[in-house]
């Protein structure tokens, strides 16, 4: 019999980049500096300032990042109308051995990413969540994409992922010796969206 093809409808983007060069001595030194000043999140350490990227040592990674989220909403969202994304908060996060980083979703905000500061390939993950409700949960003997409730991506130094803020995602507990470091941040929209004659124009 002819194998069949499958579609994957309405799949959920996750985007994955690199920022394709090394990061600088002047931004590892403050991401060092930073670390001395975290509080104790659910798991790992999070950076008290959470407009990490508005500080002049990583100007230079923002300009990278934007570039980065002009392609995911050029790409994904293909917007017709002129709208700006721009990064609101962003923070640091740190995450030793035997840590993990709780499962979560970003509120108030359209689309949310990572950049990778320092991650082993072999040991460190990103992990998302599925989470509608499933009236009928089969056990399967091999998992994929259409009827796995979670999937992971292993994600190294230089690495950008950029996703809908509204997905479920964890760090689970951190094996290896490097201390995971990730810069969080999220996006939001200037401009107007919408359209004026249906009546579902909205001016950001």
């Amino acid at each position: 019999m002819k194998e069949p093809i499958i579609h994957s409808l309405f799949p959920t983007p996750i985007f994955f980049s690199s920022l394709e060069r090394e990061f600088t001595p002047l931004e590892l030194k403050f991401v060092d500096k930073n670390k001395k000043d975290t509080y104790n999140n659910t798991g790992n350490i999070t950076s008290n300032n959470n407009y990490i990227l508005n500080e002049k040592p990583f100007l230079n990674i923002k300009k990278e990042l934007d570039l980065r989220i002009k392609q995911y909403f050029d790409k994904i969202i293909c917007p017709i109308n002129n709208i700006t994304p721009y990064i609101t908060q962003s923070w640091l996060n740190y995450t030793d051995k035997n840590q993990y980083h709780h499962k979560h979703q970003h509120p108030n905000s359209l689309v949310s990413g990572v950049l990778y500061i320092n991650s082993d390939e072999k040991f460190d993950k990103i992990k998302f969540f599925k989470e509608d409700y499933q009236p009928i949960k089969f056990e399967v003997k091999e998992y994929n994409i259409f009827n796995s409730s979670s999937w992971w991506f292993s994600v190294k130094t230089g690495d950008i992922v950029l996703f809908p803020s509204s997905l479920t995602h964890m760090v689970e507990t951190k094996e290896g010796d490097n201390t995971r470091v990730s810069l969080a941040f999220n996006v939001f929209i200037k401009g107007t969206i919408g359209n004026n004659k249906q009546l579902t124009e909205l001016k950001l």
